[in-house]
């Protein structure tokens, strides 16, 4: 077995891999850029290496730099991660010219299934289903136009070399055509040095199921179940859970037998991961096609970890050892279900730009707090307990039927930096319970008691996923999001009984907020006694609420509710909640200017909360005009202004695109909202904008 590996990677894979690494005995080396000098898993290693300034183009995409710190450190075995580096053939190869393993395939299946045209070539000459598409050379936009109207519309654009929803595309028209084609060549070319782009059909209503393979260099493979990544934005996973909602038995076993035997068709070992679009319409199971075949461990590993028991990283390590899988098909078991919610810097509330900062606050969630899951059952193992400072917990043998936990996997700590370097993710939750309604409550749960403060974040968006009827349902496509929230994302809804139970809150918050107040040394007269009746205005509903020794009071119904708050809580739990009075609803809360910030199930709720003898008098308050920013263009997100369309003077058409705006390796486009003409232009091609930073004025 080696005795030490480096992690040529970063962030919470960096950490998962040490973490198994230290399991099994093995002594670990870090490497990082200089905006990672400090970060978890540079902490966490035994040895660490830096290798560069903060772009990833100067240093973790610098193969050299990385078999040099191998070779300073004494390494003798690389893991890749999650191939941030990326797993060309020739960094494979390197690595066994200098006497260092390499956890991954070999480099012949790296080669062969690592550009996209030329894997669909061998999938197709293997008898594997694939998209219909053109695979050649595009020399142009003109000729991108011709092959597309030649497909049929709509039709995808991807970057040859592409992955993790960089350099994709959906056209559904020829302007669609001509406004991506030279972006997506462009996301190919900075992202993976490749500006190679082909044209497949897109299949409408499709639902994007993966097989995840595990091979050893003995010529044994096996798969390990699926994966169903169907809830995407932008091409960008999500939400993963395994096993899929879709798929049957009989699916399953084709999907997953096609699947080894395009894997042993080249000759592949180590993790890997078989990337199908299935159509949703076809129940009979045979209407799947493949995509790609990812040579490396994915994202969303954990699930299958989950539902298998095993731990993959650890297997290929042990695989890069020489040694045999130790288990075949029939050994693999699917036990329970299991869902992975990504926590991105992004802000669903405004249109899901891209976020950074500083995590003033960073407290995931653990199995302490109640879950709520089916048949009464409670709690479960704290995987969470080994979570520290260092990073991401390891995965668990599946528990026994019956209990339920969360874990969470991450690279980042509480007063750490979000870059815009790199990739937006802070943390994966997972949960496993027994059905997928239980481990869907489990997340719920979570991440209503995940606390997250800086930048901004997906949470809310995920629980508002998590509680939506078709989500639960399992009717999923990868348009989900698009045909679910069409104009945008506000929070998920709140019904009424939620809206009383925190009116309830704000109320017994705000008493104990007077009380304290009242208790002040040397104030003038005797000390008052708090309020017992106020006025809570949420959502623009005002609710009469008394709170006494005797109970809580909101419109004079009386809510069954247990809780606890002391001023400077950030949590809050009531304890009775629903139509059965038998929840547990954890609310992050917070002091707002007249009242409290609420947040819970998949939306923040500002409560003001206010005396009721002196509610009456806001009636004879002036209500603030928000001023009018049409006019301007604004920069959404920080980023680097790459292209600018316009100059002082044009003409412009509400729609028309004026500028380009480059943020988390994405290319995004700004649009004019109103016709006009520019009035002056604050802003050139190549400089880093600030968030809300104007860039031109429209006349």
């Amino acid at each position: 077995m080696f005795k030490k590996i480096l992690v040529a990677n970063r962030g919470e894979i960096a950490c998962r891999v040490m973490r198994t690494a230290k399991a099994m005995g093995i002594k670990t080396v870090a490497v990082y850029s200089d905006a990672d000098s400090r970060s978890p898993h540079v902490l966490m290693a035994d040895e660490a290496v830096r290798l560069g300034p903060a772009p990833a183009a100067d240093s973790y995409l610098k193969a050299e730099l990385i078999l040099l710190a191998a070779k300073e450190t004494g390494a003798d075995c690389i893991h890749p991660g999650y191939g941030f580096l990326s797993e060309r053939e020739s960094f494979a190869l390197a690595c066994a010219e200098a006497g260092i393993a390499f956890v991954g395939p070999p480099p012949a299946a790296i080669a062969a299934m690592g550009d996209k045209i030329e894997s669909k070539k061998l999938a197709k000459a293997a008898g594997v289903n694939v998209v219909p598409g053109y695979l050649g050379e595009i020399d142009s936009t003109d000729h991108a136009v011709e092959i597309a109207g030649g497909i049929g519309y709509p039709v995808m654009m991807k970057a040859s070399a592409g992955g993790g929803g960089k350099g994709m595309r959906l056209a559904y028209s020829e302007q669609d055509v001509r406004e991506g084609f030279e972006a997506t060549k462009r996301e190919g070319l900075a992202s993976f040095g490749d500006d190679r782009v082909f044209i497949e059909k897109f299949i409408e209503s499709p639902r994007h199921i993966e097989i995840q393979l595990i091979g050893d260099q003995h010529g044994n493979i096996v798969y390990l179940n699926e994966r169903e990544c169907s809830i995407q934005r932008r091409h960008q996973k999500v939400v993963e859970e395994a096993p899929s909602p879709f798929v049957t038995p009989k699916m399953r076993k084709a999907m997953g037998e096609q699947a080894v035997a395009l894997a042993r068709a080249v000759g592949y070992y180590s993790a890997g991961t078989v990337e199908l679009i299935v159509s949703g319409a076809d129940t009979t199971g045979e209407g799947f096609y493949f995509l790609e075949m990812n040579t490396r461990l994915q994202v969303e590993h954990p699930v299958t970890e989950e539902i298998t028991g095993l731990d993959l990283v650890e297997v290929m390590i042990r695989v890069a050892a020489g040694e045999p899988l130790g288990f075949s098909q029939d050994d693999v078991k699917l036990n329970g279900w299991s869902i992975e919610n990504r926590v991105y810097a992004e802000d669903p509330y405004r249109g899901f730009l891209p976020s950074i900062g500083r995590l003033v606050r960073y407290n995931p969630p653990e199995t302490s707090i109640p879950l709520p899951l089916a048949g009464g059952v409670r709690g479960g193992r704290d995987i969470h307990a080994d979570h520290d400072a260092a990073g991401s917990a390891p995965p668990p043998t599946p528990p026994a039927s019956g209990d339920a936990y969360v874990r969470v996997d991450d690279g980042v700590r509480e007063g750490g930096e979000v870059s815009m370097f790199y990739d937006p993710m802070i943390a994966k939750l997972i949960t496993w319970a027994p059905t997928r309604d239980a481990a869907i409550a489990a997340q719920i749960a979570a991440l209503d008691a995940f606390e997250l403060e800086g930048p901004g974040n997906n949470i809310d968006f995920l629980s508002a996923i998590m509680q939506h009827p078709r989500f639960q349902s399992g009717a999923l496509t990868t348009g989900f999001i698009a045909e679910e929230y069409p104009d945008g994302f506000h929070g998920a809804p709140a019904d009424a009984e939620l809206l009383k139970t925190l009116a309830a809150v704000a109320a017994f918050a705000a008493t104990a907020e007077a009380d304290r107040a009242r208790r002040i040394d040397g104030q003038l007269g005797k000390r008052l006694r708090p309020p017992a009746d106020w006025s809570v205005t949420i959502d623009k509903v005002d609710h009469a609420v008394t709170v006494s020794t005797d109970g809580i009071m909101v419109d004079g119904e009386e809510l069954d509710l247990s809780l606890e708050y002391t001023p400077g809580d950030r949590m809050v739990v009531a304890d009775g909640h629903g139509v059965d009075g038998d929840e547990h609803l954890t609310i992050r809360i917070a002091k707002a200017r007249a009242g409290f910030k609420l947040t819970t199930r998949g939306a923040s709720h500002v409560a003001r909360v206010l005396p009721a003898r002196v509610a009456p008098y806001t009636a004879h308050m002036i209500e603030k005009v928000a001023p009018d920013l049409s006019k301007f263009l604004i920069c959404p997100m920080p980023g680097l202004l790459v292209r600018l369309d316009v100059a002082a003077g044009d003409k412009v058409e509400a729609g028309q695109p004026l500028a380009v705006v480059e943020a988390m390796k994405m290319e995004n486009i700004l649009r004019a909202e109103k016709t006009g003409t520019v009035k002056s232009v604050a802003a050139k091609t190549g400089d880093s904008l600030a968030v809300d930073q104007v860039i031109l004025e429209l006349d």
